[in-house]
């Protein structure tokens, strides 16, 4: 290869890099408030982005871990437990449960499909998202206030990272029902990116917990399948407020399951 074949590859690498760094910040920008670089906005972004959900969740989660660890030097485990899930709320706007309440809302207040998405893309939050959310935080507190203060981060981390991946496998095998942010989304995703997400999520987890990995893996793969089930049944296919609670379903079972074993 001549000089100029070497540098046309540098510099296809060169742009991969840089596509794939916008893409990064991208998904941080979609599913949190941290403050980051302004990325111009393009549909087919978002879509190369969701490769780098779970780190997103791995972010989210170490943001939780480090509230959790310096709050435990000074309180009990349950304030610390307390002031974890505040951070991460806070890091992330409560993007996920906001999506778990208008999805428990339209599940639980509709009749029809039509009857569902209507009450689901009501801003104002009723009976069934207000009970989902309030028992939701409850059982997340209780759990975390319950592990070994040495098991709380990895619980967190990984919690947070498998319930952002649970999107990987919706939005590439579920039809998209609905309209806004997660279109673009559910639409352009490639399937490869999807499977280098999946591979990334399943090797983190071997890492951080090596003996859980099986059961953590198979809950994963249980909970995304009976999420999308439900969805099809209840609404024909999802929408982002469906991903985002299984995405809130997941973290809660990941979290469950380390309750189990501690």
């Amino acid at each position: 290869m001549g000089q100029s074949g070497t540098a046309r590859t540098r510099e296809r690498w060169a742009r991969g890099l840089r596509d794939e760094g916008r893409a990064l910040v991208v998904a941080l920008q979609f599913m949190t408030r941290l403050p980051l670089p302004a990325v111009a906005f393009r549909p087919a972004l978002l879509a190369r982005a969701a490769l780098y959900f779970p780190a997103v969740g791995l972010v989210v989660g170490a943001l939780g871990a480090a509230a959790y660890l310096l709050a435990a030097l000074l309180w009990p485990p349950e304030v610390a437990a307390a002031l974890a899930i505040m951070a991460m709320l806070l890091a992330t706007g409560a993007f996920h449960e906001d999506g778990l309440a208008d999805t428990a809302d339209g599940l639980g207040g509709g009749w029809t499909v039509e009857d569902k998405l209507r009450i689901m893309r009501d801003s104002r939050i009723g009976s069934y998202g207000s009970l989902a959310l309030v028992a939701t935080l409850l059982l997340k507190f209780a759990v975390l206030g319950s592990l070994a203060p040495d098991t709380v981060p990895t619980a967190l981390l990984l919690s947070q990272m498998l319930g952002r991946w649970s999107t990987l496998p919706l939005v590439g095998v579920m039809p998209y029902v609905g309209g806004g942010s997660g279109r673009p989304l559910a639409e352009g995703i490639a399937p490869a990116r999807i499977a280098a997400g999946t591979v990334f999520a399943l090797l983190v987890a071997g890492v951080m917990a090596p003996q859980q990995w099986v059961a953590l893996a198979a809950l994963s793969a249980l909970a995304v399948a009976a999420s999308g089930w439900l969805f099809r049944r209840q609404l024909g296919g999802i929408t982002g407020d469906t991903l985002g609670a299984a995405n809130q379903a997941l973290e809660l079972l990941v979290l469950l399951a380390f309750a189990v074993h501690d």
